[in-house]
């Protein structure tokens, strides 16, 4: 038995069982199935260039390598006890016309915390695998950009603040794969004071 006939057979095979669940089930299966061979054919399509390799073998044959694909996000809870959900890599899952879709970039999105004191913001930005003189800081009074454009490692990310800042007083440290960036917050000037008329 071939393996596209062991791929097969299970698909044409209904669930001895009756019932509401299994029929549920069965549907799910085949949507999943369907999902994946358009998946597989518009997948190399979708990819960016610097996203597709190819390598050759010892024996001289040659394969195609894809990657890396970096998703996945981080949760934490804000000052306002609200949680704060942050994406991270280089695949963007996105609806179209009420399906799902995955945009795909050379550049990845490092995984960031931003961690709000009394009088400062910390930036942390994981970078693994980058050197201190490949990474590019660039800060406004509400915003940080962080970037890094190696032929091993791509990543970008600009970072809106939760408050203004002083980005002229800002330092930043980096030491194994982990970036540091402190920038004080920006002193509000006062409004005036009502003054009562008698």
């Amino acid at each position: 038995m071939s393996d596209e006939d062991r791929w097969e057979r299970p698909r044409r095979r209904r669930w001895p069982f009756r019932g509401s669940f299994f029929e549920d089930f069965e549907e799910i299966l085949k949507e999943m199935e369907e999902l994946m061979g358009e998946g597989s054919r518009e997948f190399p399509k979708a990819l960016p260039k610097d996203l597709v390799r190819e390598r050759v073998l010892p024996d001289g044959s040659k394969v195609k390598e894809w990657g890396p694909f970096v998703y996945g996000y981080s949760i934490t809870v804000g000052p306002d006890g609200k949680p704060e959900v942050r994406e991270f890599g280089n695949v963007k899952p996105r609806m179209e016309l009420g399906k799902r879709r995955l945009d795909f970039t050379g550049e990845r999105e490092p995984l960031v915390d931003v961690v709000e004191t009394d009088g400062e913001i910390k930036v942390i930005v994981e970078l693994p695998g980058v050197a201190k003189d490949d990474i590019r800081l660039q800060a406004t009074e509400d915003s940080l950009a962080v970037s890094v454009d190696t032929p091993q490692r791509k990543y970008h990310k600009v970072i809106n603040l939760p408050v203004l800042v002083d980005h002229r007083q800002a330092r930043s440290s980096y030491k194994n794969g982990v970036l540091e960036t402190i920038l004080p917050k920006k002193e509000e000037k006062t409004k005036g004071e009502a003054i009562k008329i008698d």
